[in-house]
This record gives structure tokens, C-alpha cells and sequence, in this order.
């Protein structure tokens, strides 16, 4: 227990002083490290936060409005297992799905770090366009046409949800 105890004051001990910084000892003060060259590290750490911090704004500010206007998941027109599936209520949600997806590729479009975004918003795209190339809002009767439309809707009731993730993901640099 005694050893628990120390080496927690050790660690805390050595924390402070990282925290207070290297100023002291002769090191890098912080007023040093805040007129570095724009191409040190922690700047473009900070300027790569703050680009992923206002991709994560716009995206979630457009999914916030039309998933509050359409519902996600299984609260969607989209979902497989609503009756609305195959009509133009889903396509509505679609066409907002789709729009919000440009929206994010045009967001990220230059900073790097957004791949999973990036791959969920190209994903959504090609749902929606799957689904309005089988005329799947027009409620097809082909069994087969049916069936088809059923991969592109549930990636679409997914998709705000996905968005969301996906732009939380660029926060992480992934």
C-alpha cells in the first residue's frame, strides 16, 4: 500500500512539473513555443484540430436539423422495417442524406485525416443513388426490384448516425 501511495506522489509530482513546463529549467518557455514557425508540429497539430473541430460543426449542424426533420436508424422512412421504405418520404430523406453527405466531402475536401468520413459520405452517395436508380420510392411490385432496394434504404436510415461517427472519427485524425 505504502509503495501505491509513493509512486502516486511520484507521478504527481512528475506531472507538474510537465505541466508547469521546461521554462524553468533553461527549455522552451510557452511564450517561445507560441511564436514558432507555422510549420512546427504543434501548430499544425493545432491547425489540423481546428479544421477537424469545424468539419465536426458543419456536418453535425446539417444531420442535427434533418435527422430532428426525418428520424434515424429505425426511425426513419428508410428503415427496412417502415412501410414508408418505398415511397417519397424516404426519397426525401434520401435526397437530405445525400445533401449532407456533399456537404461533409465538401467540408474535408483538402484537410487530411478524414478517411473514415470521406468513406462513409461516398457510401451514402451510392445508396441513394442505388436507390433512386431502382425507382425504389415509386413502390416497385417486382419481388426482386423489392429486394434490391432494401441495402441502399438501410444504409440511408443509417446514414445521419454514420455521418456523425464519421466526422467524430476526423476528430481522432481517423
Amino acid at each position: 500500500m505504502k509503495w501505491h501511495a509513493l509512486r502516486v506522489v511520484a507521478m504527481s509530482g512528475l506531472s507538474g512539473a510537465l505541466v508547469m513546463g521546461c521554462s524553468a529549467s533553461g527549455g522552451v518557455s510557452r511564450s517561445d513555443q507560441t511564436s514558432a514557425s507555422p510549420s512546427s508540429p504543434s501548430e499544425s497539430v493545432s491547425a489540423k484540430a481546428l479544421a477537424a473541430e469545424n468539419v465536426k460543426l458543419a456536418v453535425e449542424e446539417r444531420i442535427s436539423a434533418d435527422e430532428q426533420r426525418f428520424g434515424s436508424g429505425t426511425n426513419s422512412p428508410c428503415s427496412t422495417s417502415s412501410p414508408r421504405m418505398f415511397t417519397a418520404k424516404c426519397e426525401a430523406a434520401a435526397d437530405a442524406t445525400s445533401a449532407a453527405a456533399g456537404l461533409a466531402l465538401s467540408e474535408i475536401n483538402g484537410p487530411q485525416g478524414f478517411a473514415t468520413l470521406d468513406s462513409v459520405a461516398r457510401k451514402l452517395q451510392a445508396a441513394v443513388s442505388t436507390y433512386e436508380t431502382l425507382g425504389c420510392a415509386a413502390g416497385p411490385t417486382a419481388a426482386d426490384t423489392r429486394e434490391a432496394c432494401l441495402k441502399p434504404a438501410a444504409i440511408i436510415a443509417q446514414g445521419f448516425a454514420d455521418l456523425r461517427d464519421g466526422a467524430n472519427s476526423g476528430l481522432a485524425g481517423k
